[in-house]
């Protein structure tokens, strides 16, 4: 005897009570819950601007401007516009960082190694790459 997958479906509805639907719900409520803290991060303040390990501005994000960071293979320059921020140039041979494209929610981070220059947005709260992923 085989039962169709629609059949045991049915065979299984058919038996659950009214605990069972409340449990499933709250369950699913939970994982929803869950899945918000997790993986959401705060909305981003301020863009850190590093130049050979130390900070070389901390900027706002609401103000558009372009900064222009020195580097050991040239200048980087880079644009803040509307709570967001990029590598508009850089004188690294693969260009990563510019490819990199807008950067928009807290912890996001561009580096370009060449030049020792990176640009990362923060914060209230702190993002931990490696214990998300």
């Amino acid at each position: 005897m085989h039962l169709s997958i629609n059949e045991a479906a049915r065979g299984l509805l058919r038996h659950a009570r009214p605990g069972d639907w409340l449990t499933l719900s709250f369950g699913l409520l939970f994982v929803a819950w869950l899945f918000t803290v997790t993986w959401t991060t705060g909305g981003a303040e301020k863009v850190v601007i590093r130049s050979s390990g130390k900070i070389f501005a901390e900027l706002p994000l609401a103000t558009k401007q372009t900064v222009r960071v020195p580097g050991p293979l040239g200048t980087t320059v880079i644009a803040v516009d509307r709570g967001r921020a990029r590598v508009e140039r850089d004188p690294s041979p693969r260009q990563y960082c510019v490819k990199q494209g807008w950067l928009a929610r807290a912890g996001d981070i561009a580096v370009c190694l060449p030049n020792q220059v990176s640009v990362e947005l923060a914060g209230r709260t702190r993002t931990y790459d490696s214990l998300s992923y």
